[in-house]
């Protein structure tokens, strides 16, 4: 995994915490669940990621 990857993984993370926490703070819904959806988005290709430097 190169470390871009990882930076950018990790950012998409990050932005997704800060949109759940302030969909929590303004009590929107829809917000909440596009930050969750992003954290998962991360976490997601980071473990592809992983997989990935597994097999090389």
């Amino acid at each position: 995994m190169s470390a871009m990857d990882k930076l950018q993984n990790k950012a998409q993370e990050l932005a997704g915490q800060g949109k759940e926490a302030a969909g929590k703070a303004t009590d929107d819904k829809d917000l909440q669940a596009e930050g969750h959806k992003d954290q998962a988005a991360g976490n997601a290709k980071q473990a592809g990621e992983k997989v990935k430097d597994i097999f090389k």
